[in-house]
């Protein structure tokens, strides 16, 4: 078994954010122990872009409130082949079907768990913040800058040594890579705020865009914002914008009435002004013909809004914003393509283009970076079922789920949101009652029909076959018969292994705590306990007088409340002797499987 060194070592080496030293002689010219330059101008993206741009401060906020919606939940991790086929088919852009079928893998690949210390930690990131605040605030300067900065702090001794504690989100505009040289790219991290201070790289989990800019200096260290791409749409929205309030303040004349036949005086001008009011302007001289005496000329003074055609340039340039950030128009009033469905499949699109991605790379780095702190086997994921725009119309998945017989019905209501009931029923295949097999031994034979002009030798013949066909069929039925009480026998002399995953992982988690803490303080099992709890990971088969005994100790147990850690050791719940007891003999789901199958045996 790895000692607390070697574990504590692997942990630092898998959170850190180092590269191979072959690698980085490949990369950088030069990178000495200093601090590496950030080609783009993050304050420049804030300033110009959401403090200023009313489209840029729309859609990021419309991302981050969304990604906010989504619940991050904790998972134990127990099968790795379908966790990575969980992970491939969400790496990419999702839609409904892929979610469902997203679902059943991660069913088989995760089981979720409550109550434990990383719960805490992400219901309140810290003191001044709640999780949907803090996301929010990840995401919208992911979108602005490309970076998005989490740090971590914990204690520096003691028990909970390497775990955080609080997390917060820096500004990406103040953040600097620090680097130790070429053995050490990334060796800390500098905020420049009011003085200088440097942060350890293990602190702070650093989540970055794609950057294709190398010039070997380590400026792709950074990634790229997408206003980066999207900075001249930007800068022609702030103009167009800026242009029309100029002209809504410098509103003068359109222009000047002059006559060509010699200058007007002061007097002659007035009069001919007022004229021109009096008998021309109002809604009653709309359309009229103006006839006048003199020859006049006209001088245009500016152009209109529309003459300027700044609200196409405007228009032009919220739909080049919107396609950088992967967000449909339509959310921004687009009035001209804002249908009922329309609308419905933009929402759709919004999640599927541009939060889920984001919130993608998020998972990731987080279970690289923050997962392993709290257990080698804990996995955060985003729970994308509880968004309506991602599920398929009620009735339609009614309809499949219920002309589907080859699903169960525990999975059903999986594939339908809904959580798996522990009654073993539904875990049972119901085949539709007008589907026989082809080789089924109850089928009936129907009787034979001869036509009225067969001779009465060959109505005896067929009578002969009919009847040896007919014992052999009811031979073949007392057969099966007998074959499955023996194996209902049988089985009921070996044992049971159906009982739930999660009694194995609880089993599982007690003995993690006797490896990691020692017996001499997980101090809750006894031989018999220790037994018990190898049997269900090793999903061995139980008989029924285990079973038994297994319900009489959960049911006391339980009776006495150490089925609930004590607050006392919420902290340490290895050190809650009654709770270890409880979980290393499976805990609820197993003394629900005891209860259940003792009842059935029973009737």
């Amino acid at each position: 078994m790895a000692s607390f060194f070697d574990r504590f070592k692997n942990l630092i080496v898998k959170n850190t954010q180092q590269t191979a030293k072959e690698y980085n002689q490949a990369i950088y010219n030069f990178l000495g122990s200093s601090v590496v330059w950030n080609p783009e101008n993050d304050e420049n993206y804030i300033n110009e872009g959401y403090r200023k741009n009313a489209t840029v401060y729309s859609i990021i906020n419309l991302i981050a409130k969304s990604a906010s919606t989504v619940p991050l939940c904790v998972y134990e991790k127990v099968n790795d082949n379908e966790l990575n086929k969980y992970k491939a088919m969400t790496s990419g852009i999702v839609d409904s079907t892929i979610i469902q079928k997203a679902n059943m893998l991660r069913k088989n690949a995760l089981v979720e768990i409550d109550n434990s210390e990383l719960h805490e930690l992400l219901e309140r990131p810290n003191p001044s913040q709640s999780y949907a605040s803090w996301i929010s605030e990840l995401v919208a300067f992911g979108k602005l800058t490309g970076n998005r900065y989490i740090y971590g702090i914990g204690p520096d001794t003691g028990v909970n040594v390497g775990k955080f504690k609080e997390l917060y989100v820096m500004p990406s505009q103040i953040m600097e890579v620090v680097s130790g040289g070429i053995l050490e790219p990334v060796k800390s991290y500098r905020v420049e705020y009011n003085g200088q201070k440097d942060i350890p790289a293990e602190q702070i989990c650093h989540i970055k865009d794609f950057q294709p800019y190398y010039d070997g200096s380590g400026s792709h260290l950074y990634g790229q914002s997408p206003l980066k791409a999207g900075f001249r749409a930007m800068t022609t929205n702030n103009e167009a914008a800026q242009t029309g309030v100029k002209y809504l303040q410098n509103q003068m004349a359109r222009g000047v009435l002059m006559s060509d036949e010699g200058d007007l005086n002061e007097v002659q001008a007035q009069q001919l002004k007022d004229k021109f009011r009096s008998s021309y302007q109002s809604s009653n001289n709309a359309g009229d013909v103006i006839i006048t005496p003199k020859k006049l000329s006209w001088v245009n003074f500016g152009l209109s809004a529309s003459d300027l055609s700044l609200i196409e340039q405007y228009n032009a340039s919220v739909k080049d914003i919107c396609n950088i950030y992967n967000v449909p128009s339509q959310l921004l009033n687009n009035d001209k393509s804002s249908t009922y469905n329309n609308m419905k499949s933009a929402k759709a699109a919004l999640y599927q283009h541009a939060v889920m991605p984001e919130l993608f790379k998020i998972r990731d780095e987080l279970n690289r970076w923050l997962a392993p702190k709290f257990g080698e086997k804990i996995y955060l994921d985003f729970d994308f079922s509880v968004i309506p725009e991602l599920q398929e119309d009620m009735e339609k998945v009614v309809d499949q789920m219920t002309k589907a017989w080859w699903l169960t019905p525990n999975e059903k209501r999986a594939a339908m949101s809904y959580p798996e009931e522990e009654n073993e029923a539904l875990n049972d295949y119901y085949v539709p009652a007008n589907l026989l097999p082809v080789n089924g031994s109850d089928i009936e034979l129907p009787e034979p029909q001869l036509p009225a002009k067969e001779e009465e030798d060959d109505v005896e013949k067929m009578n002969v076959e009919y009847n040896i066909i007919k014992a052999d069929v009811s031979s073949r039925v007392e057969k099966a018969l007998k074959k499955k009480v023996e194996d209902h026998n049988l089985k009921k002399q070996e044992g049971y292994s159906d009982y739930p995953q999660s009694a194995t992982n609880n089993a599982k988690r007690v003995k993690n705590w006797i490896e990691k803490h020692g017996r001499d303080e997980v101090r809750g099992m006894t031989e018999v306990g220790l037994a018990r709890m190898n049997q269900l990971i090793a999903r061995e088969k139980l008989s029924l007088s285990t079973l038994k005994r297994t319900f009489s100790f959960l049911s006391r147990t339980k009776g006495g409340g150490y089925d609930k850690i004590n607050p006392d050791y919420r902290d340490t719940p290895w050190k809650d002797k009654g709770y270890v007891a409880f979980l290393g003999w499976g805990g609820n789901s197993m003394l629900s499987y005891c209860e259940r199958k003792l009842n059935q045996l029973d009737e």
